[in-house]
């Protein structure tokens, strides 16, 4: 299915990372095939205080979905006109969905055969499509994004549907006399919605067919008190009633008849499976016990099954197993084990191929234990009659092939740290099956099944821990989310996590959540006896070489989430071929994720588990805590030298900082930005806000300062104002500490531009007056005339139009003698708003054709652009014969900034 809105909000095969877009993409998907407006989109996004820029934002978001929906479908972009579902359609947009395309369509495609199935007595029927409906549920609908007015209707609707769709599939089930096997689901149900009475009234039903009518009217009193204690209502006149003919032993609700029978269970019919002929060794079984209570990994479990399926071939089958420490490899390979015992009547066998210090064993080792654990007395020379075992590994080898011959065998080697460690046991058991675990790829391995265990879903991790920390995980399911979270969702971690929680009765989920949070004794904080997922991860990083250790603890200090291969090499201090080599050695070893990011500038990005992350920085400051300072300057300057390349042609002119940076080994701008600035500060946000924390950590003031000002043309084009504010009032406190006043004018102009956008009218004429007057005595006078345009923009806003034309005028004569095109530019734009307000229409069509030139001259297309359009809009309006409506129209004072009624102070933008 291609769109999913039953759980999180879902687009196959890559839904977009940032939660506005997935916001756009649910209220067109819940609305498919209908036009939704751009104003409910706007509401939905921003509600009643959306940004100046909204409408631009939202072109943004909608061309995102346009670049990810052609991907989708496998069209070229060339066949993206006719193919392309996402459409522009007066007042807003229109997304086309096929049938089958978008879950919820088929879930009410179900419902509706369901329901009518129900109203024809066809209870069978009637099953079957409401359980087809609810097993397209992933979750809450319209899960993972924030919720506006529109989405919060639609998900407590669709909620609802759901819970009615769940509530009449019981219903049909009973009616097919399957009371008993509906007991426990129940209970469940009633447990989770303790005030729906109908689950109520369908759990006392099957109780009381199943001859327990003492535990019907318990549920009634329980149902009861809820409703009491919670609503002060007594219950319905359907509840109340059952309880009294249950009471009375009424006839009519006891169930006469046989019951429908589901499906049988795989294998049989039943009945006792079929026994195996015994044969006269005997199978050799040495396994660890399944654990109890493992939980999910279904996906893997049928890869894994449908290969221990095929059956003796007359050739090794070897299911590689990889991934990082404490993602339950052996876990899920035991399982596999115990559950294929009637495939493998000869023996199934695990070795471990580390010893008790977590260091490799050799191959011979391996080979004698198998032979032991095939033979035992036998192995060990204890009985008289057999062979001693052979002291060379080809002997053993042979040995070992000699006896698993024509054999029905399944061999686990869990742990494997090589190739060359498993070759020779590989080799000696060609007509075995081979599960093979290992913490490393393995890729040197020939025809072999392979696969990659990652961390579990949010879902699989809090069933998890609910299974292993009991009612107080249970009874807690925010803090259960948090800890899972936390936990970076691996299986190990939550397993420590949880039992340390059985272990303390007297501790919280949510005390143990408040544990966790500190990333810097996160690792301590997971160990229980000799549980201990720090000792588990150590093990991992102790495989690899120096040069590559070196590089995993450096890579800590890489910017979150993720970060390019540029990043890497400037933080190694090596060029793009080094820094490649280095971190695809930690992808191969699992210690490092390669995250393929299609149709981006960087179609490869790394990252790292969130407990190795902390693992690499505890052992960063425990190996080589000097060595962290010099990288992050080095990955900082790194991006000072990218983002000026970038901000130079998005919005040539307006960074005043002058900070020289050398780029360091490695980072090319023309190559890693290229012709795409936008979409390379897209790319790397988080990383650029990350950068200036930890610029202004170390006391790199200057660069804190510089980087922060590089961002800021980014931050107001794409409306990012949290991250405006936060880099921004870093850099103001690096600037004060090192005395820089030409840096903390700089910034306060930005701050002032920030406060402006929030309509906080007063504190951006603050900040841009004492902006202008730092910039003087600095001695940058084209400065201080651009912030005399910014102090106009907002007299322009608050109706003060001549104080506006005023403070133009005096910015304009300040910006011709410095010979600042971009500032004249600005200038001349105001001027021209303020004539076209004024109704001077032909001087205000002079005027932007003056600030088209200048923007030129500065070489801005954005701001050519935008003087260009305003003046087309002004002669259309002109040649339409209404000029008063030129006048009063809303005003576009910068490019893609609106000011609507601006007699009006902190009136909406759209």
């Amino acid at each position: 299915m291609r769109y999913r809105v039953l759980g999180p909000v879902h687009m196959s095969p890559r839904t977009p990372s940032a939660a506005k877009p997935r916001a756009v993409l649910a209220t067109l998907l819940v609305q498919s095939n209908t036009v939704v407006s751009t104003h409910t989109l706007i509401d939905e996004l921003w509600g009643a205080e959306p940004p100046r820029t909204a409408t631009t934002t939202l072109q943004v978001y909608v061309s995102q979905l346009r670049k990810a929906l052609p991907a989708a479908t496998g069209e070229t972009p060339a066949e993206t006109d006719t193919a392309q579902p996402l459409l522009t359609r007066p007042p807003g947009y229109l997304m086309r969905v096929a049938p089958g395309e978008l879950d919820l369509s088929v879930f009410e495609s179900l419902r509706a055969e369901g329901r009518a199935a129900y109203g024809r007595g066809e209870y069978g029927d009637a099953s079957q499509a409401l359980s087809r409906a609810l097993a397209l549920w992933t979750g809450p609908a319209l899960a993972g994004i924030p919720h506006g007015p529109s989405l919060q209707t639609s998900a407590i609707r669709l909620n609802e549907l759901r819970a009615e769709v769940l509530e009449q599939r019981i219903s049909a089930d009973l009616r097919l006399g399957l009371h008993q096997e509906l007991i426990g689901e129940l209970m469940a149900l009633a447990h989770e919605h303790p005030l729906r009475e109908a689950l109520h009234s369908h759990l006392m039903v099957a109780l009381y067919r199943s001859g327990r009518q003492s535990d019907a009217l318990q549920v009634y009193r329980r149902a009861r008190r809820a409703l009491v204690d919670e609503l002060g209502v007594e219950p319905g006149p359907v509840l109340s009633r059952l309880q009294e003919r249950i009471l009375a032993s009424d006839p009519s609700l006891a169930w006469h008849g046989e019951p429908e029978r589901r499906l049988v269970p795989v294998g049989g019919s039943g009945d006792r499976p079929a026994e195996v002929p015994a044969r006269d060794a005997g199978p050799t079984v040495w396994l660890p016990p399944a654990v109890a209570d493992f939980t999910g990994r279904e996906d893997q479990l049928i890869v894994g099954e449908q290969l221990l399926a095929g059956g003796y071939a007359g050739r090794n089958q070897v299911l590689v197993v990889s991934g990082r420490a404490g993602a339950g490899k052996t876990a899920l390979a035991v399982r596999l084990a115990h559950g294929a015992a009637d495939r493998f009547p000869d023996g199934r066998v695990l070795v471990t191929l580390r010893d008790a210090g977590g260091r490799a064993v050799e191959s011979k080792t391996a080979l004698t234990t198998l032979l032991r654990r095939l033979h035992g007395p036998q192995a060990t020379g204890a009985d008289s009659d057999a062979e001693p075992l052979p002291s060379s590994e080809t002997e053993l080898a042979e040995l070992l092939h000699r006896r698993t011959a024509g054999r029905r065998m399944l061999f686990v080697l869990d742990d494997a740290v090589s190739e060359a460690q498993v070759r020779p046991v590989l080799s000696a058991v060609p007509d075995s099956t081979v599960i093979l675990t290992s913490r490393h790829v393995l890729g040197a391995l020939e025809s072999v099944e392979r696969l990659t265990l990652d961390v579990l879903s949010a879902p699989e991790a809090e069933a998890l821990l609910t299974a292993c920390g009991g009612e107080r995980m249970r009874d807690d399911p925010e803090a259960a989310g948090e800890i899972a979270r936390l936990c970076g969702r691996l299986p190990l971690a939550l397993r420590v996590a949880a039992a340390g929680l059985a272990a303390r009765p007297h501790w919280t989920a949510a005390g143990l959540a408040q544990r966790l949070r500190d990333e810097r004794t996160r690792l301590a904080a997971l160990a229980l006896g000799d549980l201990d997922v720090r000792s588990s991860l150590l093990t991992a990083y102790r495989d690899v070489d120096e040069e590559a250790r070196h590089a995993f603890r450096i890579l800590g200090l890489a910017s979150l989430p993720d970060f390019a291969l540029w990043s890497a090499a400037a933080l190694l201090g090596t060029d793009r071929a080094g820094a490649e080599r280095l971190t695809e050695e930690l992808v191969q070893a699992h210690l490092l994720e390669a995250r393929r990011q299609p149709g981006r500038p960087a179609t490869v990005r790394y990252g790292f588990h969130a407990l190795l992350r902390s693992l690499a920085l505890e052992v960063l400051a425990q190996e080589c805590r000097q060595e962290g300072p010099a990288a992050v300057e080095r990955l900082c300057r790194a991006f000072l030298t990218l983002a000026r390349h970038a901000d130079a042609r998005l919005t040539p002119g307006r960074d005043r900082l002058a900070l020289e940076a050398e780029p360091p080994a490695g980072v090319s701008p023309e190559e890693v930005v290229g012709s795409a600035p936008l979409r390379w500060f897209q790319e790397e946000s988080a990383g650029l806000s990350e950068a200036v924390r930890q610029a202004h950590a170390a006391g790199l003031w200057s660069l804190c300062c510089a980087l922060a000002s590089a961002s800021a043309g980014y931050y107001e084009a794409g409306a990012l104002w949290d991250e405006w504010e936060s880099t921004h009032d870093l850099a103001l406190d690096a600037a004060r500490r090192s005395g820089d006043v030409h840096a903390e004018a700089v910034v306060l102009r930005s701050l002032g531009d920030l406060a402006w956008q929030r309509h906080q009218t007063s504190a951006a004429l603050d900040r841009y007056r004492l902006a202008a007057e730092l910039f003087t005595r600095h001695g940058d006078r084209a400065a201080a005339g651009r912030c005399l345009s910014a102090e106009a923009d907002a007299l322009l806003g608050l109706g003060r139009v001549e104080q506006a034309e005023r403070a133009y005028a005096h910015a304009l004569s300040v910006s011709r003698p410095a010979d600042d095109a971009r500032g004249a530019a600005e200038s001349l734009r105001g001027l021209a708003l303020v004539a076209l307000r004024q109704g001077r229409n032909e001087e205000a069509l002079a005027r932007l054709a003056e600030c088209e030139s200048a923007a030129r001259s500065a070489g801005d297309h954005r701001w050519t652009e935008y003087a260009r359009r305003t003046a087309s809009a002004l002669r259309t309006a002109l040649a339409s014969g209404s000029p008063a409506t030129a006048a009063s129209t809303p005003l576009e004072v910068r490019p893609g900034v609106w000011l609507f009624c601006p007699s009006k102070p902190a009136q909406r933008a759209a």
